[in-house]
């Protein structure tokens, strides 16, 4: 994926400092050809050897041991680059930069470079939510400068809110999502996602297990891929990827609206979203109090969204899931033929490592000829991708 692309990896002085060094693997891994530039402050926290035994280049520190070395590496690694990333990125870096400040080979080198430039934040909570640096991150992203949000969580200085560097492999996608071939620009995709909750009584709901990790994932390759994204979400506890825009609902019949109110102008959509067959017909207004052995409650029909997507579908492509437990392939086929589905991703629930709330899924794609393509287990970040692979060729 990252075959013949150069990356520039800054490192600065901070704590997470340490992490680069596993995202410097994944990026290996990836094919891509790794130069780091470190402050002084950086090598206190990890040696330059290390950096340089991972990359197999020569690690550039900002010690200027001679003028001409000082010129040539600052010039070759700004014109060499494809994408120039500071990872962490301090404080102090982020304003060096923001201010015109050019007094390190980091900030003289990432200043003379015309690469795409990443900057992926990591510090104390207090100094993150500062007014001076956050106006300085907007001053840099109004300037085409991509900029990460830091994770929230316990921070190394007994702080707990944003500040944590985001994980390697989150970073990762991220630069692999700056490379990946915009073969969705100009398409509009609406996305269903996560469970829906059918109200019983105003403490008690009818939901699934599903986690949303699936839709969210398809968000992400799609906005990765170029798309304008609208991401219709039941409840979840997951990141709305950054560029999509969300609708959340609760009831399959919220989601319904939502979807019938945004269908006409979507060129894709996809319904990953596990909404309720069946919903309560008498909603209680009290706590129903426990009594006697049972609880009967009758249930009536949901709105069949996907059947009512296929009869309006006209030109748009549709793709639907089936989560199933037996007969996978026929009934996986039934539903797709029944609800005009050009896609529907199938999956056993029964199986290893498939199903709701995994980061893994085992599926099949069957396309409306009854092709089947079957994948093996992998994570659902990669199977949506296949997806899109799938619907950009059916374009």
């Amino acid at each position: 994926m990252l075959n013949n692309i150069t990356i520039v990896l800054g490192i600065t002085g901070g704590i997470s400092a340490y992490k680069s060094l596993e995202l410097i693997s994944l990026l290996k891994k990836q094919g891509g050809d790794i130069h780091v530039i470190m402050t002084k402050s950086a090598t206190k926290f990890v040696t330059p050897l290390t950096f340089q035994t991972l990359t197999q280049n020569v690690v550039v520190v900002d010690t200027f041991q001679s003028i001409k070395y000082w010129e040539v590496e600052h010039i070759s690694l700004a014109q060499k680059a494809d994408i120039f990333a500071i990872v962490p990125a301090t404080a102090n870096i982020i304003g060096k930069i923001a201010n015109g400040i050019a007094d390190d080979m980091l900030s003289t080198t990432i200043m003379a470079t015309e690469a795409i430039k990443l900057i992926v934040p990591a510090m104390n909570t207090q100094m993150y939510i500062n007014p001076i640096v956050q106006e300085n991150i907007k001053k840099l992203e109004a300037l085409g400068y991509i900029f990460m949000e830091p994770d929230s969580g316990m921070l190394a200085c007994g702080d707990e809110g944003p500040g944590k560097l985001p994980s390697p492999s989150a970073i990762e996608e991220k630069i692999l999502s700056i490379f990946k071939k915009k073969d969705l620009e100009g398409k509009r995709v609406l996305i269903t996602a996560g469970p829906t909750r059918e109200t019983i009584d105003p403490v008690r709901f009818i939901s699934n297990h599903s986690s949303g990790k699936m839709g969210y994932a398809l968000a992400q390759e799609a906005v990765d891929r170029g798309a304008d994204v609208l991401l219709i979400s039941g409840p979840t506890n997951l990141t709305v990827p950054k560029g999509v825009e969300v609708e959340y609902i609760t009831t399959s019949e919220e989601m319904y609206t939502k979807v019938m109110k945004n269908y006409l102008a979507a060129d894709i959509i996809i319904k990953s979203a596990a909404v309720a067959d069946y919903r309560p017909k008498d909603i209680s207004k009290e706590k129903i109090k426990k009594s006697g052995d049972e609880l009967i409650l009758t249930l009536e029909k949901t709105k069949d969204i996907a059947y009512e997507l296929g009869k309006r579908k006209e030109n748009r492509i549709l793709v639907g899931f089936a989560a199933e437990t037996e007969n996978l392939i026929d009934n996986a086929k039934i539903k797709l033929k029944k609800k005009n589905f050009d896609f529907i991703v199938a999956n056993d629930l029964k199986q290893k490592g498939a199903g709701f709330a995994t980061d893994t899924n085992v599926v099949k794609i069957i396309d409306s000829e009854g092709t089947i393509i079957e994948l093996p287990k992998m994570s659902k970040k990669h199977i949506a991708k296949e997806i899109f692979n799938q619907v950009v060729k059916k374009i």
